[in-house]
């Protein structure tokens, strides 16, 4: 086969030369990640070692977006040249021992476009290897391309697989059988997956079945759970590559797949930027065109009979699947705002079929079809996501169809839902809660307790209540609908919303009405009150508002989701499960935040060049954690170390709303 062709120049590579790419503690903390649309992925390290129990070059997904299983682990690469044997991989192990030591052998990495790239040198001999997905299909290819050399090289590949579900780290599934096909070998694990096809585009294919033990996983062991895992070499591929040749390996849960199809992503990420660049008015930083090919990797299929089209957005990689929270927060960062808008419609129509006593569900959870419904704003950030979209592209189609399912969302949310979620007649306001449950975005629990439970009215959650009666108003007059009720709704929510003003503070409550009466912390929720834009408070207060988080919860990476003046806080995230969720929502960084900051900073400052410096730190960080894209969390205190996820939808949603806001503000 042929060298694959080069990227279009439309968006600057993440590169590292040997002092990252070679330094094994450097390169650990730099991961990549590759899609394929519909929920499976691949991903790994810069040095090519698995440092979690979710890292693997085909993570398939085989109820698309769900049921994840790692099935093709890694390969364990190495190439003889004049006689001498260089490893390309690189693997830790729980003696402490690490071996092979590829990385040494990195001369450099980059991000080309959304591939990944490895560049080798070995003496003089000098190969390059890419890993993509296939759209639309659980096949990861990986190519090989001797750039030079003074004579052919043999290339040797170990395939290191498994067949577990992607959560359940230290659970190998042992093949029950590894039977030669055209070109490979098919490896067979029964039960309710599906086999794996392993196939190289030249060379010869050997099957074997030897336990590789104690594979360590130190970004395990940070969080606390098993550090340890074992897989299954399962065959080894031996291939002889002459200089400006191309070897393409095809790992595939797929019944068909074939080298035809490996057509790499370029192309695709070409045609996103150009998408994008349509939509713009001004020159670019290459960082937030980055943003956009992150986008993509959120996007994924969620199709019912109903809906065979259907779509949603993976909350982040690696382990949360699609949140309906998550979703419609992204929504007009990862379509919208990236010059996509024909993926809103279906993701809006999709969850509509899921909407249940007038409440979406929180998630949807691996391995059950059954959605979990605990949460009291993801409907409201429904109703924000449908009004976005509508003020996008004007389809009063989609709105029509979904009005009967708005109306009843309003009319729950007045006359009482689940969890106690009921508009309290006094003062307009929306209540919810009850111990045990969490139903905000903060929603952190260990076993249970309820770290945050945040009972009584949150208000954001009656920002958004009062968000969605405006937004109903408008809906109404485009459909000729009646508006007087819902006018007169939101006029009471606005008028009882004046009491979250807290005038000894000068700033406004969290909550109102709890067990224990209204909650002071100074939280980044209130924030929400001046970025919807409904004119909750004057113009002094909402200053007030603005500043008073600059100061206090403010980063370069987000905003802390408590101050670090406030007893409870926690300014670094690590430590087992009780300790990671006890700051989870106590001080931590969480930067989908910087979203509404933008917002509410604009419509105090009306400083476009201002909110531009805010967020250019974030580009800096596209090349620190999970590469081109932005991290879910980040400790509280400096340096502000990337936590959790490494890819996170609604942080990479916000970002690119809040960037594309100060071009149009």
């Amino acid at each position: 086969m042929s060298a694959p062709a080069a990227v279009a120049d439309d968006v600057a590579p993440i590169r590292f030369g040997r002092e990252v790419a070679g330094d094994l503690e450097v390169a650990e903390q730099r991961e990549w990640l590759v899609t394929n649309g519909i929920g499976g992925y691949g991903s790994g390290t810069v040095a090519g070692t698995i440092t979690r129990g979710y890292h693997g070059l085909l993570v398939a997904s085989l109820k698309p977006p769900i049921d994840r299983r790692l099935m093709l682990v890694k390969l364990d690469e190495s190439l003889t040249y004049r006689g001498e044997s260089y490893d390309l991989a690189a693997d830790r192990w729980a003696s402490g021992a690490v071996g092979p030591t590829g990385f040494a052998n990195i001369e450099s990495f980059e991000l080309e476009g959304s591939v990944p790239l490895w560049r080798y040198a070995c003496a003089e001999a000098v190969i390059e290897k890419r890993v993509w997905m296939k759209a639309g299909a659980n096949t990861t290819f990986v190519a090989y391309t001797l750039v030079s050399a003074a004579e052919p090289v043999q290339l040797s590949i170990r395939a290191i697989v498994d067949n577990r579900v992607f959560h359940n780290t230290g659970m190998v599934a042992w093949p029950q059988s590894v039977e030669p096909v055209d070109g490979g070998l098919r490896v067979t694990s029964g039960g309710d997956s599906r086999p794996l096809l392993l196939r190289a585009s030249a060379g010869t294919a050997t099957a074997t079945s030897e336990l590789y033990q104690g594979f360590s996983l130190p970004q395990e062991a940070a969080r606390g759970l098993n550090d340890r895992d074992d897989h299954v070499h399962a065959g080894t591929f031996e291939a002889t590559l002459a200089p400006g040749e191309t070897l393409t390996f095809l790992a595939s849960a797929e019944d068909e797949a074939a080298f035809e199809e490996a057509e790499v992503r370029h192309a695709h990420d070409a045609r996103l930027l150009e998408r994008f660049s349509a939509t713009r008015s001004a020159p670019t930083p290459a960082w937030v065109e980055r943003l956009v090919l992150a986008a993509d990797q959120f996007i994924v299929a969620r199709p019912t009979e109903a809906q065979p089209d259907g779509l949603s957005v993976i909350a982040g990689y690696h382990w949360f699947e699609d949140w309906g929270r998550d979703t419609m927060i992204s929504l007009p960062g990862v379509a919208l705002a990236a010059g996509r808008p024909e993926l809103a419609a279906p993701i809006l129509r999709a969850f509509s079929q899921y909407v249940d006593q007038g409440m979406l569900p929180n998630r949807f959870p691996d391995g059950s079809s059954t959605p979990e419904y605990n949460t009291i704003d993801a409907t409201l950030w429904y109703v924000r996501a449908i009004k976005s979209y509508v003020d996008a592209t004007s389809d009063l189609a989609l709105l029509r169809d979904l009005w009967p399912t708005l109306t009843e969302i309003v009319r729950w949310h007045v006359e009482g839902t689940r969890y106690g979620i009921k508009v309290d007649a006094s003062d307009g306001l929306l209540a919810g809660g009850q111990p045990g449950v969490q139903l905000t975005w903060m929603d952190a629990k260990v076993g249970d307790h309820v770290i945050t439970p945040r009972i009584g009215k949150p208000i954001e959650v009656n920002a958004l209540w009062y968000d969605a009666l405006l937004s109903m108003v408008a809906f109404a007059r485009r459909l000729r609908k009646p508006t007087k009720t819902l006018q007169a709704q939101a006029d009471a929510a606005k008028a009882g919303f004046e009491r979250f003003w807290n005038p000894e503070t000068g700033y406004c409550f969290d909550v109102l009405d709890g067990p224990d009466g209204h909650e002071w912390a100074l939280r980044p929720n209130q924030l929400f009150a001046v970025a919807l834009g409904g004119g909750l408070f004057d113009a002094p207060r909402e200053r007030a508002i603005v500043d008073t988080c600059a100061h206090a919860l403010l980063t370069s990476h987000g905003l802390r989701s408590l101050a670090p003046a406030d007893p409870a806080y926690v300014g670094f995230y690590g430590g087992d499960q009780t300790h990671r969720d006890g700051a989870y929502h106590q001080g931590t960084v969480w930067a989908w935040l910087i979203g509404p900051f933008i917002d509410a900073h604009l419509h105090v400052y009306d400083d476009p060049a201002a909110a531009r410096r805010i967020l250019e730190p974030f580009g800096d960080h596209l090349a620190a954690a999970g590469l081109g894209t932005v991290s879910e969390i980040f400790d509280g205190d400096p340096p502000f170390t990337p936590r959790g996820c490494v890819a996170q939808a609604w942080s990479v949603g916000e970002l690119l709303r809040a960037f594309t806001r100060t071009d149009n503000h």
